[in-house]
């Protein structure tokens, strides 16, 4: 099983919802890999503290032009369209910032002309938290589109056990590639009113999306009717609320997770995974 843990805004705690939620899983015996396709900013690494094993540095295919090879036909100028290839009149120049990496100039080049050579974007880090299995993206600084680097990452997770996904905040390209293809949307939201906004943001990004969906509402300091209004709305279920507390937020300031902190959160994430199970069960049904 999949589960995406995404938000529509940053600051919600998302990373603390998606690492305590594997702490939990690892404590009741599943077999857990933890992803962070965060990867402007990652930050699991900092509460679960992995023992890194590799490193392997990633990168998108971006044309590279032969002018002795090439006829100046501008197809693969006419094909891009994020412009990274231009056909000017008596030369092609490429701009591989641009390029996302399809490998349509060189595809459909009737000269042969275009090659194929790698851009750097980013790394990706595999390693372990204890039994926990963990990776990571990071892109490299100055670079535009992580949607590349994310699939990346997600093509690292195993096919069996649970994977956590920690998303990207909001509802661009990067966080919809990271729940794409997920078994389950975890969305995490704060009972703001900004929060509210950005939470509807997002379930209306994700309607169409085929997996199930459903609601954590961070740092709940009594009744929210207007977010659950919102949630029936849509359909989605609330699956846990949890509770504001001094004591997370001074966890949280020296890199401790919840889990480890506070006692009382343990109960919190037993009945966010069963709730997890009960919806995806009721959904596939």
């Amino acid at each position: 099983m999949k589960i995406a843990v995404a938000s529509g805004k940053g600051g919600t705690g998302k990373t603390t919802v998606a690492v305590n939620l594997c702490l939990f899983l690892v404590d009741a015996g599943l077999q857990v890999t933890y992803a962070d396709c965060d990867v402007e900013e990652p930050d699991g690494h900092l509460f679960l503290k992995p023992e890194i094993v590799t490193r392997r540095r990633t990168g998108i295919p971006v044309p590279h032009v032969d002018p002795e090879a090439c006829n100046l036909c501008g197809e693969c100028g006419s094909l891009c369209r994020y412009s990274a290839i231009v056909v000017l009149k008596d030369r092609v120049m490429t701009f591989p910032e641009l390029c996302h990496g399809c490998g349509g100039c060189a595809y459909i080049c009737p000269a042969r002309a275009i090659a194929e050579v790698d851009r750097p974007i980013g790394s990706i880090d595999r390693g372990n938290a204890g039994k926990l299995g963990f990776i990571s993206g990071c892109l490299d600084i100055g670079q535009a589109m992580s949607p590349p680097l994310i699939k990346e990452v997600l093509k690292e997770t195993p096919d069996d056990g649970v994977t956590i996904v920690d998303a990207p905040p909001g509802t661009s390209c990067p966080a919809m590639t990271a729940v794409g293809d997920c078994d389950y949307l975890l969305l995490v939201t704060e009972p703001t009113p900004f929060g509210r906004h950005d939470l509807e943001l997002m379930l209306k990004a994700v309607c169409s999306l085929p997996m199930p969906k459903g609601v954590v509402m961070n740092r709940v300091n009594g009744p929210d009717a207007a977010t659950e209004e919102l949630c029936d709305k849509y359909g989605v279920p609330v699956l846990a609320r949890i509770p504001e507390d001094r004591l997370v937020a001074e966890a949280y300031s020296k890199g401790l997770t919840a889990w480890e902190a506070v006692s009382g959160y343990r109960t919190v994430f037993a009945d966010l995974w069963s709730g997890i199970q009960k919806d995806a069960g009721r959904c596939g049904e």
